[in-house]
C-alpha cells in the first residue's frame, strides 16, 4: 500500500475512534446518573476496563494468528509502559472533574514537546529545526487558548489549577509511553498485538491496584444506564489503540503525535456541538 494512503487510513481510523471515545469520556465523567443523579468519580476502573478488553482482543489475534504468547522484550519494559499509561490515562480522566473538555482536549496538543524531549532522551533521535517549529506553534496556540475562556469545569468543587496539573502530568507521561513503545518496536521483534498483550495485562493489573473496584462496581450497580457508556468506552478505546500501535510501528512517534493534535481539534469541536460548551472570541 502506498505509504500517503497507509498513513491517511491510520490517522483518519485513530480520529474517528477516539472522538468517539472522547464524547463517551466526558459524558461519563462530567454527567449525571440514575434518578439521584450520581456522578461517576472512578477513573482507574475504566482505565482497568479499557485495559481488559484490550488484553482480550490481544489475546485472540494471538490465538488466531499462531503468534507466540510469550514477551518478546523484558517484563520490566512492558512493566514501564504500563505504569507510564496507566498514570497519563487516569490525569486526563481526573482532569475533567476541574476544567471544561475543550481545555482538557486543547491542552493535549502540547503532546509534540514531550515527545520531541523523550525522543532525544531515550532514542537520541535528531529532530529538524522544522519540527521544532511545529510543535512550539502548536504550542503557542495551546496556550492561548487556555489563557483567553473559562477553564473551569460545570461542577468543579476546586480550582481549575488542579486540573491543569493533571495535564501536565499527563502530557509528560503520555510522551513517555509514545516514545518507549517507539523504542520496544524497534529495539525488538514483536508484532503489535504481542505488545498490546502485555502492555495491557500489566496495566490492568496496576488499575487493579488502584482501590476503585469496590466502589466502582457499587455505583454501576445502582446506576445500571452507565453501563453501556464504560462498555462502548472501553470498546473504543481498544479500537484506538489497535491503530495507536500501529501507527507508531509503522511511521514513528512523532508522526503519531501529529495525527492525535488534529484529532483534538475534531473532539473539540464535536463536544462543543453535543454539549454546548461556550467558546469565547479568542478561543476561536
Amino acid at each position: 500500500m502506498d505509504q500517503k494512503m497507509h498513513l491517511t487510513m491510520c490517522g483518519a481510523g485513530i480520529m474517528a475512534s477516539l472522538v468517539v471515545y472522547s464524547i463517551l469520556q466526558e459524558r461519563i465523567m462530567t454527567g449525571s446518573f440514575g434518578e439521584d443523579t450520581g456522578r461517576f468519580r472512578w477513573s482507574v476502573f475504566l482505565v482497568l476496563c479499557n485495559r481488559l478488553m484490550t488484553s482480550s482482543l490481544a489475546i485472540g489475534f494471538l490465538a488466531a494468528q499462531n503468534q507466540s504468547m510469550r514477551p518478546a522484550a523484558p517484563i520490566s519494559s512492558y512493566i514501564a509502559v504500563s505504569l507510564s499509561n496507566v498514570t497519563a490515562t487516569s490525569c486526563q480522566y481526573e482532569a475533567l472533574k476541574y476544567v471544561t473538555f475543550p481545555v482538557q482536549t486543547l491542552g493535549k496538543c502540547a503532546k509534540m514537546i514531550p515527545v520531541i524531549a523523550w525522543g532525544t532522551l531515550i532514542s537520541h533521535k535528531a529532530y529538524s529545526a522544522k519540527d521544532f517549529c511545529v510543535a512550539a506553534l502548536v504550542t503557542a496556540g495551546c496556550t492561548c487558548f487556555l489563557l483567553s475562556g473559562k477553564a473551569t469545569s460545570k461542577g468543579a468543587d476546586q480550582s481549575s489549577y488542579l486540573g491543569f496539573a493533571c495535564m501536565l502530568v499527563y502530557l509528560a507521561f503520555d510522551g513517555f509511553t509514545a516514545t518507549f513503545q517507539d523504542k520496544l518496536f524497534k529495539g525488538h521483534q514483536m508484532s503489535i498485538f504481542n505488545q498490546m498483550l502485555y502492555v495491557n495485562v500489566c496495566s490492568a493489573i496496576v488499575s487493579f491496584s488502584g482501590g476503585q473496584l469496590g466502589a466502582a462496581l457499587m455505583f454501576v450497580s445502582a446506576h445500571p444506564d452507565a453501563l453501556p457508556l464504560i462498555f462502548l468506552l472501553s470498546l473504543a478505546a481498544t479500537v484506538g489503540q489497535l491503530l495507536i500501535v500501529h501507527t507508531i510501528r509503522s511511521f514513528g512517534a512523532l508522526v503519531f503525535a501529529t495525527i492525535m493534535t488534529t484529532r483534538q481539534f475534531v473532539s473539540v469541536l464535536a463536544s462543543c456541538i453535543i454539549f454546548g460548551h461556550p467558546l469565547s472570541p479568542g478561543q476561536w
